[in-house]
């Protein structure tokens, strides 16, 4: 079994509030989520307003196909009108037993 993950790092511009930011967050995880059948979540700096750190993860029997689906969240993140910017991601692929 290989596990897949990867952190997303959001710049959200327009913010002006953590409320702001939860409407935006709660979209693109809910977009992602659907799209590609990834369990997703915010993982880290909850209380800034203007960052949010995503974790996505995902099951496949092959390392090649859960990087695929990854990349492809990434750049469906990435290429969406979604008021968030990305700053910076990392994905990691691993075998599990």
């Amino acid at each position: 079994m290989v596990v897949g993950i990867a952190r997303i790092v959001l710049h959200i511009p327009g913010a002006r509030s953590l409320k702001d930011k939860r409407q935006i967050v709660k979209s693109v995880l809910a977009q992602v989520q659907r799209e590609f059948r990834v369990s997703a979540a915010e993982v880290e700096r909850q209380d800034d307003w203007r960052i949010a750190v995503l974790g996505l993860s995902c099951v496949s029997n092959s390392a090649a196909h859960a990087d695929e689906i990854l990349s492809r969240a990434v750049g469906f993140i990435s290429s969406r009108p979604l008021d968030a910017d990305l700053a910076d991601y990392e994905t990691e692929t691993m075998h599990v037993f």
